[in-house]
């Protein structure tokens, strides 16, 4: 079995909310998605998606997955989709750095093995974990009364953990803690996710003010050493996110004991193959895991929900559901929330069926087929 032929399409993903606020004042209204097709010369298809978190996140943006997929592919034309490892270190020669490029290629060649062996993609990962996992909802960033509020109507749809956007003004964010702890009940867990927007001075204070709450601090400042100066000032539960960017990172933080719980994003390890290989170092070391993406629709919610559910369940922190923070479907068989809860698929691969009609006309094709010669980026 060989690539015969890389697609790639843009597809617009509105928010339901109409916007999702994090620090430093940054919002998304449409997340720009792009789904990747990997057909072969038997005849078999796979899917992947990659989606970052808009350009001012991590080093990552859309247009530049899509000119990397059109960069990177022709080297991939003739490869085995299911030499997994073999493939990754063909992308990492090909494409120095940019993970995010080689994300949905990855995802798309997990979704084929799955379809050939017949197996679901978790099940290959590692094995299917209990009936289900659990999900956190994110909180955008809005005034105290207003993240209280949210909270408390979905603790009605069934979640039970929060991840609250703060890294503003550290006044405002003391309040927002506060308003929103006063919402939980026994059970429920808070994290008050800064997303690097802090400086050091003002991360102290909200750590010292908020200190009788029951809360998970997640990356309050940009770099790392930031982030262990004040894990080293406070008592409470500390997450790593954004500082996580590969194996290095994950065995600096446990040297460090920088972290109680780092977030595993799959795009920005370069795929499932390489976050697995990440997930799996967490467990031999005793770290706890949120598994996720930058963001993304019915496929990437597929993806985490494969990795999630394949992932021992005393080490998942959370996970999440994107698809329920969007309003437009790009496949059939993705995964829903249930209750604050999720699982995935046992169909072959990732279980999912391409909604065609929504995805239209690829806007890069390598490779060839009865139609296509070449390369194409439009």
């Amino acid at each position: 079995m060989k690539i015969q032929q890389i697609s790639a399409y843009q597809v617009d993903l509105p928010l339901l909310e109409g916007s999702y606020k994090w620090s430093g004042g940054k919002s998304v209204d449409i997340f720009d998605s792009t789904i990747v097709q990997v057909d072969t010369d038997n005849g078999v298809t796979g899917f992947g998606e990659v989606c970052p978190l808009g350009p001012f996140y991590l080093p990552a943006y859309a247009k530049g997955c899509r000119a990397g997929i059109a960069e990177l592919a022709p080297h991939l034309i003739g490869e085995s989709p299911i030499q997994l490892e073999r493939l990754n270190r063909k992308m990492d020669a090909a494409l120095k750095g940019h993970p995010y490029v080689k994300s949905g290629i990855d995802m798309a060649c997990w979704d084929i093995l799955g379809k050939v062996t017949g197996q679901p993609v978790c099940f290959l990962l590692g094995g299917r974990y209990e009936d289900d996992f659990v999900l956190y909802r994110a909180i955008s960033q809005e005034l105290p009364e207003a993240m209280a509020a949210r909270v408390a109507a979905y603790r009605e749809e069934g979640y039970r953990r929060f991840q609250l956007k703060v890294g503003g003004n550290p006044d405002t964010d003391i309040e927002r803690i506060r308003a929103v702890s006063e919402k939980l009940r026994p059970g429920d867990k808070l994290v008050a996710d800064a997303n690097t927007g802090w400086l050091m001075h003002e991360a102290v204070r909200v750590v010292r003010a908020v200190q009788q709450v029951d809360v998970y601090i997640e990356q309050p400042c940009l770099a790392y050493s930031e982030c262990l100066a004040i894990r080293n000032r406070t008592s409470h539960p500390f997450v790593l996110d954004e500082s996580i960017d590969g194996i290095e990172a994950l065995l600096r933080a446990k040297a460090d004991l920088a972290a109680d719980i780092v977030n595993i994003k799959i795009s920005k390890f370069g795929g499932l193959t390489k976050a697995r290989q990440a997930r799996d170092l967490c467990v031999s070391m005793g770290l706890a895991m949120t598994i996720e993406d930058s963001w993304g629709g019915d496929i990437t919610t597929a993806a985490i929900a494969h990795l999630a559910h394949s992932t021992p369940p005393e080490f998942l922190f959370s996970s999440t559901d994107f698809n329920s923070y969007v309003t437009v479907s790009t496949a059939e068989g993705a995964p829903h929330r249930d209750q604050g809860r999720m699982a995935a698929s046992v169909a072959p691969g990732l279980g999912i069926r391409p909604r065609m009609d929504v995805l239209g006309k690829p806007v890069v094709q390598v490779g060839h087929s009865r139609k296509v010669r070449g390369a194409a980026l439009v």
